[in-house]
């Protein structure tokens, strides 16, 4: 007996593990641990070089990416397939790792000149990039929410990371609040699909829901694990902790959950609708329906009445979320299922260049100016002709303009849903255009400021950008630009696993 149990417990300890897949895994936690010592025996002085040894960090875990996803196009599955590296998975990782190091030059100089701790926050942010990575590649109910409070707890003690500052302990507290219910709300509707199915594994929870026959507890499990991420990736109605912790929070910190934990929100949900929710798309797809058409409209009104450009970019963001959320809204009609992944995870992937590089720039506006002020950028042409036509770039590709970055996403998600064919699509397409208008308001408010109003104190003194914000903002408009002029290029990343048989896309599982 002892033989039989120790022969089963081996099986347990040796799942045919893939050391080639875990490695952007085994990277990220092997340097945190490098960060956390080198952190406790460096001198004071010296501490400036927590920020590149992170760096090197996300690097060295980002060769591993890119050494699986050209070896080829093979699924490695973990863990009874509880744990798959797929392109799907790996596309994901790469923006994970590539926002942590963007967001690791921005936090550089912010750190040294304001006196906080650098190793802890390092370390933090290690973590919480760790989380995300392995939210891509999580195909079951615990690893899932292992990832998910893997990512979050760093980032709420990030988002109060100015210990003497009333509003950056605000904004934690509040984003600490709000997070752990919308945890206890997710872990009770996966508390209940557990219950009712038998299994946390995401593929088997899925073959054993059945459209037509939900129970009532099942119909629950789904608005619950719904409403959970609707709080991640701050949809309304659960949005309300966005503003106020974007605008208390440290701006590299604010940049870094209005994309990445935004992201690993959205990656979360999409793993849970297409793997274990498809059959429940009688309620699914009316939820996100609502959810998508509140989100970008409401975001985009309060967007239109903010004078604080963190405020602005933290509703515009709202707004954002709303635009990828409503591709997921049509998954089950028609043979949209592909081209709303696709869409997805484009949006995600151009999204994050244009965001972070919007907050590069009021980083280094702000140095100058002391203020977050919309009035402050008044005349930034005239003395920082660079940073003005680097903002009016992010501010024209988060409105859609051709051929900047974010249009190809928007036209994605279009495309998503008249390809549905149905009321649902074609209602919301109509809504998200009336959007697009209205968010072009505020975001040419912010340009017409730069390029035709007066400097407001007539200080014209030219701005000095900081090297580690400067490489931040070369990085972003790059992205911004190439991806915007040469759609090619994430459109072949957007080629993901193929079709199962239930006619949705598999994630490789």
């Amino acid at each position: 007996m002892i033989t039989t149990l120790l022969a089963q417990t081996a099986d347990w300890i040796r799942p045919d593990v893939d050391w080639h897949g875990l490695a952007p895994e085994l990277v990220l936690v092997v340097g945190i641990n490098v960060v956390l010592l080198v952190d406790l025996w460096i001198d004071e002085s010296k501490k400036w070089m927590m920020a590149t040894l992170s760096g090197f960090v996300m690097l060295g875990a980002f060769i591993p990416v890119v050494t699986l996803a050209v070896i080829g196009d093979d699924v490695r599955s973990m863990f009874f397939d509880r744990y798959v590296v797929d392109e799907y998975a790996l596309v994901l990782k790469a923006l994970f790792l590539l926002i942590g190091y963007v967001v690791v030059l921005m936090s550089q100089t912010e750190l040294e000149e304001g006196g906080y701790y650098q190793g802890e926050f390092y370390v933090l942010l290690l973590v919480s990039i760790l989380g995300m990575v392995m939210m891509a590649s999580s195909r079951d109910l615990v690893s899932i929410f292992v990832a998910l409070e893997l990512l979050s707890i760093p980032a709420y003690m990030m988002a109060a990371w100015r210990k003497r500052d009333a509003k950056s302990n605000e904004a934690g507290v509040k984003y600490y609040l709000l997070g752990v219910f919308a945890s206890g709300v997710l872990l009770y509707g996966m508390s209940y699909l557990y219950g009712t199915t038998g299994s946390t594994k995401l593929d088997e929870i899925g073959a054993a829901l059945i459209s037509d026959d939900l129970l009532p507890m099942q119909v629950i499990a789904v608005v619950f694990v719904i409403v959970g991420f609707g709080f991640k990736v701050s949809a309304v109605p659960f949005h309300t902790w966005a503003p106020d912790t974007y605008e208390g929070a440290p701006l590299p910190v604010t940049a870094f959950l209005s994309v990445a934990s935004k992201a690993a929100g959205f990656v979360g949900l999409i793993t849970m609708l297409f793997l274990a929710l498809y059959a429940a798309d009688g309620v699914y797809e009316p939820f996100i329906f609502a959810l998508a058409a509140l989100t970008m409209t409401i975001g985009n009104v309060l967007a239109l009445r903010q004078t604080n450009i963190v405020r602005l970019l933290a509703y515009s963001s709202v707004s954002q979320g709303g635009f990828i959320l409503m591709p997921l809204a049509v998954i089950a009609s028609g043979d949209a299922a592909e081209a709303s992944l696709k869409a997805v995870v484009i949006y995600l992937l151009i999204y994050a260049f244009s965001n972070l590089g919007a907050f590069a720039v009021v980083m280094a506006v702000s140095r100058k100016t002391q203020s977050g002020e919309i009035s402050s950028f008044g005349g930034l042409m005239s003395y920082a002709p660079g940073l003005g036509i680097l903002m009016t770039i992010f501010l024209a590709s988060l409105t859609g303009i051709p051929p900047l970055g974010i249009w190809i996403g928007k036209l994605a998600a279009f495309r998503a849903l008249l390809d549905a064919g149905d009321g649902i699509g074609y209602t919301l397409a109509v809504i998200a255009a009336i959007n697009t208008v209205i968010a072009a308001a505020y975001y040419m408010k912010v340009a017409r400021v730069m390029w035709m109003q007066p400097v407001p104190d007539g200080d014209t003194t030219p701005i000095r950008t900081p090297q580690p914000i400067a490489a931040a903002l070369t990085i972003c408009t790059a992205g911004t630009i190439v991806l915007g002029l040469v759609p090619s290029l994430v459109l072949r990343f957007a080629d993901l696993p193929d079709l199962s048989g239930n006619g949705l896309l598999s994630l490789g599982g």
